[in-house]
C-alpha cells in the first residue's frame, strides 16, 4: 500500500549500500520536506521563485523577541503555502540555549492524513543579542 505521505528522493540526497539513491517516505518524507522549505531562500528554486521560508535574511538580525516573531511568521507562511500534508499547531522561536548567535524554532504540527502530532526543531543563525 502506498504511504499517504508520498515518496521522493531522500534529503539530503544519499546513496545506499546497494549503490542506489535512497528514497524517503512516510513521516520522514514530511520532516525532510519541512527541512527543505525552511532551508530554501526565495529565488533558489527554478520555476518556483516564492518557494522557501527565506530564513537567511535574518542572519544579521539581533537575537531578540522582535526577530523571533518575524521568523515564526516566515516559517508559518512558508509551511502553509508549501506543505499541504501538515496542519500547523504552532511555531515557537526562542534563543538557542546552546548557541548565543542562533535562535531555535520549534514547529508543532499534525499530519493531515493521520492526525498524528509531530514536532521538529531547527537552529537559525542570527546576530548577537
Amino acid at each position: 500500500m502506498m504511504s499517504p505521505f508520498g515518496k521522493s528522493l531522500g534529503f539530503p540526497p544519499r546513496v545506499g549500500a546497494d549503490g542506489r539513491m535512497r528514497w524517503s517516505q512516510g513521516e520522514a518524507n514530511v520532516r525532510e520536506s519541512i527541512a527543505i522549505i525552511l532551508k530554501t531562500e526565495a529565488g533558489e528554486r527554478i520555476q518556483l521563485p516564492g518557494f522557501g521560508a527565506g530564513l537567511g535574511r535574518y542572519l544579521f538580525e539581533p537575537n531578540n523577541p522582535a526577530t523571533h516573531v518575524r521568523i515564526a511568521a516566515s516559517i508559518e507562511d512558508a509551511l502553509k503555502a508549501w506543505e499541504p500534508r501538515i496542519s500547523l499547531d504552532g511555531v515557537d522561536v526562542a534563543p538557542d540555549p546552546t548557541d548565543a548567535t542562533a535562535a531555535l524554532a520549534t514547529i508543532a504540527y499534525r499530519l493531515v492524513a493521520t492526525g498524528a502530532a509531530e514536532r521538529t526543531s531547527v537552529s537559525i543563525p542570527l546576530g548577537r543579542s
